[in-house]
């Protein structure tokens, strides 16, 4: 049985779950989000928390345990507290603007690109950092791996597109060989 799935998902105050037609909807503060409960697992509501459980002992359902849970969880935390990723942007002329549900990224090719913002997430730019924010957090992470893809850091000059907690192998150029 997954460690993950054994503990229950509590209800913070001001969030609201309910199960309907095989599908769970969390309802809170920040706002709404749904999603589809795989047929692997049951979810048993109480007044203050949630229980996911295998529909099985197969394969199968034990694998869909804890990412069920995992998944509860974050849409709960979502619509209470919100999700947040940011990214920085190093390199001469490199930079980043907000327009409505896009943002545009000028990386230094020959053209400027436009990454849409799925709907509920959010952009700002501040100098260098591009901040997201939003309830569903796979949805945030999805975005920010495709801004990043636009231009991976590289390990020489470390120029490009990062995580702003992620830090960058740096490598000597030729003259470290020598």
């Amino acid at each position: 049985m997954s460690r993950i799935g054994k503990l229950p998902v509590e209800l913070v105050d001001g969030v609201s779950a309910t199960l309907a037609g095989g599908e769970i909807t969390v309802k809170g503060p920040k706002g709404t989000l749904s999603r589809k409960v795989p047929p692997f697992v049951k979810i048993e509501m109480g007044d203050k928390e949630l229980r996911v459980e295998p529909a099985s002992t197969d394969r199968r359902a034990r694998a869909m345990h804890g990412l069920t849970r995992a998944l509860i969880f974050n849409m709960v935390t979502g619509v209470s507290k919100g999700y947040t990723r940011e990214l920085e942007i190093n390199g001469v002329g490199y930079r980043a603007e907000v327009r409505p549900g896009v943002v545009g990224l000028s990386l230094g090719y020959s053209h400027p690109i436009e990454v849409t913002l799925p709907e509920g997430v959010e952009a700002k730019v501040d100098k260098n950092k591009i901040i997201l924010s939003g309830i569903d957090k796979e949805a945030i992470g999805q975005i920010a791996a495709i801004i990043r893809d636009q231009r991976p850091p590289e390990p020489y000059k470390g120029k490009g597109v990062k995580y702003v907690e992620e830090t960058i192998r740096r490598k000597v150029g030729k003259a470290g060989a020598a």
